[in-house]
């Protein structure tokens, strides 16, 4: 089991220091879904050769919606700015709220 959470990037302490996480909530769906970029394979060299570009189609389990995403980092790899066509950047507790609501088993009016 170690080497398929080797093989996938999960780690046995729980520490990714090379996953760099977004959380974006499709406009369609209301589906939050979280984006993992890998600091090192994902980013790719922008044409100044002084920053880094990522471009993702992101698409939910739930709704197959399309969200287009370009992320764009500093020489440090530091996030500078997000474009998103169909999402918006959340946060990290809006991503928890929204699987601890998908977890809820709903009420029956009955």
């Amino acid at each position: 089991m170690g080497f398929l959470k080797r093989l996938f990037g999960g780690r046995s302490d729980g520490e990714d220091k090379d996953g760099l996480y977004y959380y974006i909530r499709s406009n369609t769906s209301g589906e939050v879904i979280r984006l993992r970029l890998h600091r090192y394979n994902d980013l790719s060299p922008a044409d100044d050769y002084e920053s880094y570009h990522v471009h993702k189609t992101i698409v939910g389990e739930r709704g197959f919606d399309r969200i287009e995403a370009d992320f764009f980092f500093d020489k440090r790899r530091n996030l500078v700015n997000v474009e998103l066509q169909g999402g918006t950047l959340v946060e990290r507790e809006d991503y928890d709220a929204y699987l601890a609501q998908r977890q809820t088993p709903t009420e029956s009016g009955s």
